[in-house]
């Protein structure tokens, strides 16, 4: 089969499977590939050109040098000079990659850290006005025999029961994978226990005497 590229008529010897790109689409599957004499032929001022080697396996570090020293050649650049050119390998794409996701992911942790911090604040905060509204019960259990351990698991307990509630009576259906909810619930349980202690232990340490008094 033969096409024309500007004007130019070319011969199909061959075709590339498509590969999926990133995002869905990728262009380079609309490119076609030409040898690099043909290519210098119909275009001879060209600059910005992007050439693709393939390298025999394991033999990777030859060809780097091998093209390195004939683009030297075919540039003129002479040896005490920069190269006017860059060379990268697909290994050199892969760790780029891995490192921009390494980035992303350390500032998706940093970001779900200042969350679970306000979350964890929240829930401290809310079980505080809880204890000073329920410091006559906080005090007639007392009086009546309560140690300070009851009092602090009728705080934590009744945060994991209405976290329970919410969890899985839920209004709306939902297609969280199973694990990611199993995740979330342990974490948001570590975060509401450890900030829930201190108004827990708070409460337990309430005098009876003093607490039957307030108002």
């Amino acid at each position: 089969k033969m096409i024309s590229v500007d004007g130019h008529t070319f011969e199909v010897v061959g075709t590339v499977g498509k590969f999926k790109g990133f995002l869905g689409d990728n262009p380079d599957n609309r490119d076609i590939y030409v040898p690099y004499s043909s290519y210098k032929k119909i275009y001879p001022d060209a600059r910005d050109n992007f050439i693709s080697v393939l390298a025999y396996p394991g033999k990777v570090d030859q060809a780097i040098d091998e093209v390195t020293g004939l683009l030297r050649r075919r540039r003129h650049v002479k040896p005490s000079e920069p190269a006017s050119f860059g060379i990268a390998t697909a290994e050199s794409f892969v760790q780029e990659f891995r490192s921009i996701t390494g980035t992303v992911a350390l500032v998706l942790v940093v970001i779900s850290s200042i969350v679970l911090l306000v979350g964890g604040i929240g829930v401290m905060n809310i079980m505080l006005v809880s204890v000073t509204e329920r410091t006559r019960e906080i005090g007639v259990r007392k009086a009546i025999g309560a140690r300070r351990s009851d009092i602090i698991w009728q705080f934590l307990l009744g945060w994991m029961l209405s976290f329970l509630i919410r969890t899985f009576v839920p209004s709306l259906p939902s297609t969280v994978p199973l694990w990611s909810v199993g995740a979330g619930f342990v974490v948001a349980n570590g975060v509401g226990l450890f900030f829930g202690l201190w108004p827990a232990l708070k409460a337990s340490r309430l005098d009876p005497i003093a607490a039957l008094r307030y108002e």
